[in-house]
Order: structure tokens, then sequence, then C-alpha cells
């Protein structure tokens, strides 16, 4: 191997922890996601710690790239990475990595161009969501800027074979955004192969799949039967009190009261996505392989947050349940042990100093994360006791190893909800209230209190909890 591996990091967009079928989910196919399950760490218990706007992907991306937390991340929804924040792609480049970006960047120019030597379609420098331009299929990304100005009237659609500002019409020229990030990806790693010279990589894959438009080529479509898909178990028609955030873009995807079909519809074209998502990461695992990569290529899969689909009444991300705060979590490659699960609870933004240890690098004096390469590489138990999540003004929760304490101020007023994960994963049985529980709240918001103090929740923006909780 060489002195250090190369890192293939592959995030995926809003796809749930459960939204992979070698953890549990019979429901939906993905056999190149199950194989890296089968030969590489599992973090089951790996989490974002919320989100300070709704678009959560923001702030999860940029804490994400510094090890940093979420109140102590740049600008006020996470959209900029200052200097002194060392992102991990701009560590590794500064140690010999050739640092190459493919897809989604959520945060600035600045931080992109100290970050990364090299790129390609590059998504995330154009105003507007993507969906305004037709989708997956008409993705406005960027090539490569080494000036790092990346102008706004030189992006062009990704199904494009010119730059244009016309949208393409499915299937008449256009092209999946998966399908191109993993041609992008695969034209990087045959280079580098044509080309290696003993310098190691960082490829930073960073799909836009599954999020929503839902859409896949027909031929996954097809494979979900919208009617032989059964409900989540935790689905309601509608949630049972306003938790602060119902209006948002994401509520507005389906109408109220959530119809058991039309969730079941929505769960067979985000199948579809993931399906056809899958096909594109394991088109990238065989070029690995192909070209002799396999054995010095650390690869770690993640996303960048959940997803509602009808649980809770849900269908966004704007919310502290567990299926939106809970991501998936696989490391693979040279000297993780392979088909391991761990049940340590980590934040995502963990994984920056996890990949300072993997590769024998210093961790950064601005990264907050806490390492879990002595729990994956020596079983050793680990892991933090306690983890904190907030999402705006409005909610805030606290777990340890069994409990989960979810806290809403909100117009509606206050509500307070206990679940016992060990009996209770899907979060369906609220305890607040009850009095043989009562010590188990009164400890819990103890703890809550000491979270807000450790992680400097006492912004402006968030302080519309605070004023109106007490324990």
């Amino acid at each position: 191997m060489k002195t250090r591996p190369n890192i293939l990091f592959v995030l995926t967009d809003d796809q749930r922890f459960d939204a992979i079928r070698a953890l549990g989910n019979s429901d939906i196919r993905t056999p190149n996601l199950d194989t890296l399950v089968e030969t590489g760490a599992v973090y089951r218990n790996a989490y974002i710690m919320g989100g300070t706007c709704p678009a959560v992907c923001m702030p999860s991306r940029n804490m994400l790239m510094t090890g940093r937390s979420l109140f102590r991340v740049g600008g006020e929804a996470g959209e900029l990475i200052p200097p002194e924040h060392v992102t991990l792609p701009e560590l590794l480049r500064r140690n010999g990595y050739r640092t190459h970006h493919v897809g989604k960047w959520h945060q600035d120019r600045a931080s992109f161009h100290r970050s990364f030597c090299g790129g390609s379609r590059i998504f995330g420098f154009t105003p507007g969501w993507y969906v305004q331009y037709g989708g997956h299929w008409n993705v406005a990304v960027h090539d490569f800027d080494p000036t790092g100005e990346y102008p706004e009237d030189v992006g062009y659609l990704l199904g494009a074979d010119k730059k244009s500002k016309l949208p393409l019409v499915p299937g008449l020229g256009g092209v999946h955004s998966s399908e191109m990030f993993s041609d992008a990806a695969i034209e990087f790693l045959d280079r580098h192969a044509d080309g290696d010279d003993g310098q190691p990589f960082f490829l930073y894959l960073s799909y836009v799949a599954p999020h929503d438009p839902r859409q896949a080529p027909e031929e996954y479509e097809r494979r979900y039967d919208a009617c032989n898909l059964p409900t989540p178990p935790n689905y309601l028609e509608r949630h049972p009190f306003d938790n602060g955030e119902l209006d948002v873009r994401d509520e507005m995807l389906d109408g109220w009261p959530r119809r058991p079909h039309a969730i079941r519809r929505h769960l067979a074209d985000y199948y579809a996505c993931i399906e056809h998502l899958d096909a594109q990461v394991g088109r990238v695992m065989r070029t690995v392989k192909q070209n002799g990569m396999e054995d010095d290529t650390l690869i770690v899969f993640a996303s960048d947050n959940g997803l509602g689909i009808g649980s809770h009444g849900l269908m966004g991300k704007q919310n502290l349940y567990e299926h939106s705060v809970r991501v998936p979590l696989i490391f693979a490659g040279p000297g993780i042990p392979a088909a391991e699960q761990r049940d340590d609870l980590c934040y995502l933004h963990d994984v920056f100093p996890t990949l300072c240890d993997l590769v024998g690098l210093p961790t950064p004096n601005s990264v907050e994360g806490e390492s879990v390469a002595n729990s994956m590489l020596r079983g050793v138990p680990g892991g933090r006791q306690h983890l904190y999540h907030a999402y705006r003004g409005v909610q805030r929760a606290v777990r340890d190893g069994r409990f989960k304490l979810i806290e809403y101020v909100t117009d509606d007023g206050r509500h307070t909800q206990l679940f016992d994960l060990a009996t209770d994963p899907n979060e369906k049985e609220n305890l607040a209230g009850r009095k043989e529980w009562t010590d188990t709240v009164k400890g819990l918001r103890s703890h809550l209190m000491r979270s807000r103090e450790q992680f400097g929740d006492e912004r402006t923006l968030e302080l519309a909890f605070w004023e109106n909780y007490t324990e």
C-alpha cells in the first residue's frame, strides 16, 4: 500500500439510515451498498446534529467538511467555511493528496477553491435549486475553475451536450445526475490510474440523489409497485401537533392528511431513485477494483440527512426523529474490519478526525469531532455517551444509549416526547407524562441544558426556543 491510502468519499442526499437492504430494509434492492456493508464496518448509530435552516443539508455538509458542531460552523445557516476552519480536503491537500470534487458543494466558492486541486461536474454555484431546470436530468453545474471564481453565467446543464441554459427533456438527450456524476468520478479514477505517480487521492463524490424530485430511469421505476409496498411502521395521517415547521417546502410535497396510497407512491419513487444510485456507486467501486486500487483505497459512504416520507405524518427532514437525523455510515478498505457493525453513538462530523487517524495525520485544532477509529479497528467500546440535536428555534433533543427526549417550543405551545429506543425504535409511543418516567425526563432535561452550553447553542436565530423553555 502507498504511504497513505487513497480515500473515496461517497455522500448521498436525503438517504435515510434504513434505505439499504443489508441494514434491514427488505423493500429496497441495493446490491452494491450491501457488498459495502458485508466488507466494511457499519456505524448503526451515526447522526447529524440537526439544522439551523430548512435546507438541513447545508449545515450538515459544512459540519462534515470541517468536523465542527452545528452552532460553530460559518454563516448563519452553514453556508460559509471561514479560513480558520480547516476542511478535510484542505488538510489532505496540504499533506500530499490530490483532492478532486465531483457533484454537490453547498458552501462558498473560496472554501471550495482552497480545498480542491481539481474537480468536474460541480453543482452548487448556480442560483436556484436544480428542480427549476427539470430535475435530475438537468442539473446546472460548472467545470473546474482554477481561479476559484465560478461566474454564474458559465454554468451549464448536466445533461447538455454543450453549454446551454435550455432545459432538456428526459429521454431526449438528458443524462441522470447520478450517472453523470459517476461518469465524472470514473474518468478521474481512470486518469489517476494511467498517470499514477504514487500520489494518493481524495475523491469526494457528492450525489444529489435521492433528493426530490425523486426521479429514476423508467426501468428502475417499474421495479417498485407502490401497491405492494407497506407504509412506514410509524406512518401517521398528520403529525400530532405543530412542530414549528409544518409549512416548509418539504411538507408541501403532498397534501394533508397523508393518504396511505400517496405515501406508498413516494416510497416507490424514493426506492427506485436509490436503487439507480446504488447501481452508479457500483460502477465507481468496480472501477476502483479494475484499476488495481482496491488494496490502496479507503471508502466512506454516508448521507447528509434522512427524511420523513410519511413517518410521523411528515415528508421532510426538518425534524429530530430518527428517520431524519440518523444516517448511514460505512467504512471499508485496507485495515477496516469486514462485516462489523458498531453501536457507538457518533456524529457525521466525527468522520473528519476518524479519517485523520486512519491515514496518520494530526487532527486540526479547529475540529470538534471525536474519532471512532479505535472502536472501528480494535472493537474497543467507546463513542459518545449522549447526543444533542437541534432544529432552528423550535426543536431540541438529547439521547443516551437508550432514551431520547424531544422538546418543542412553537406557536402551538410546549410539547415533550420521550421514547425508549431500545423497545420502540420507530418512536411510536410517547412516554412523557407518565409518572414512572418522570425521573428519566428530568435527567435528560438536565443534560439538554448542559448540552446547550457545551455546543454553544446561544445564537440569536435560535433563541426563540430558549426564551420559552424551562425545565
